[in-house]
């Protein structure tokens, strides 16, 4: 391992981090020239074990816990850092851990820190939309990032498909009928990302193409589709099962009264309205281009019609 470049992977038993994990040691070329640490809880559990048979270290470390996150970080050349805002839903917390991360990575001497970020959402919409707090907090450990010097590429991941098959896309009663349900227009655009399979393409592009992209955002998304788009697409694949599939526009209160009535808490309610109201009113990467976030990639993306196809909750459609 010494002679290779280490990369430290956090989260490396969840979508992102995994994704990252896999990219890396399933390219033969990088595999010779870099070594990966995968980070978790519990490095026990399958998940975990399942890294190691691809040729990933594992150690368990804490993002509560600095101590055990910098000695997770030490000798690393790299490292992708992200957290989990819906685990205690605290802004606080997650600036918290990724100021860890952050510090850890200084005094480690990393030479390239790649953050899960997004935007800030309060600034973009001038004040509009106040509570998108997962993007928020994200983008406070970005500017921390940036203000203390480290060298940093910025990773924004894009809405994830898997959040729609059996979700905000399903069959809807009385009929059964496949609708798409969400609170926006469905002219309103959505950059989704093939999450566990393209996060690690893209962080793998990162990697390669370091000095192009230090300091720099790199969008995490396939493309953009609009709602109809994306029904119109269900109803090719599935031809039986989409004949009377469409996109529905929620009131915003109706959206918000499903999510109370699956558990949210109703300060998170407001969160997710307002999470995807920005898709419509100010758009998800305030509307810049993705173009040149895709010239880093060596690998295709996952297109939407592609992730149906192997969607569980599509699994048995017609």
């Amino acid at each position: 391992m010494a002679s290779k470049k280490l990369l430290v992977v956090f989260g490396a038993t969840g979508a992102q981090g995994g994704s990252v994990v896999k990219a890396v040691l399933g390219d033969a070329k990088m595999k010779e020239s870099w070594a990966v640490r995968g980070i978790t809880r519990d490095t026990s559990k399958p998940s975990a074990k399942a890294l190691e048979a691809l040729g990933a270290e594992t150690m368990a470390a804490n993002l509560n816990d600095a101590a055990s996150v910098k000695s997770a970080i030490k000798g690393a050349y790299a490292v992708f850092g992200v957290t989990n805002y819906w685990e205690d839903r605290s802004s606080d917390l997650e600036f918290k851990q990724g100021k860890t991360m952050a510090d850890a990575a200084k005094e480690c001497g990393v030479q390239h820190f790649v953050w899960s970020s997004l935007l800030n959402i309060t600034e973009l919409s001038k004040g509009a939309l106040p509570k998108v707090s997962h993007f928020d907090s994200k983008a406070a450990v970005e500017k921390y990032i940036r203000s203390i010097g480290i060298p940093a590429t910025f990773f924004l991941p894009g809405f994830y498909m898997s959040n729609l098959p059996g979700g905000m896309f399903r069959q809807v009663p009385p009929n059964n009928d496949w609708a798409l349900s969400l609170p926006i227009p469905s002219s309103s655009q959505v950059p989704l990302l093939d999450t566990a399979g393209d996060t690690g393409k893209f962080v793998k592009g990162i990697l390669l193409n370091r000095e192009k992209v230090l300091g720099k955002r790199i969008l995490g998304a396939t493309d953009y589709y609009t709602l109809d788009e994306l029904v119109e697409q269900f109803k090719k694949v599935f031809p039986e099962a989409g004949k009377t599939a469409k996109a529905v526009e929620l009131p915003h209160q109706t959206f918000k009264d499903i999510l109370g009535s699956a558990g949210m808490p109703e300060e998170n309610q407001e969160e997710m309205l307002q999470n995807m109201r920005l898709l419509h009113e100010f758009g998800y990467y305030g509307g810049a281009d993705l173009k040149e976030s895709h010239e880093i990639l060596v690998d295709k993306l996952t297109t939407w019609e592609e992730f149906m196809k192997t969607a569980k909750a599509f699994q048995g459609l017609k």
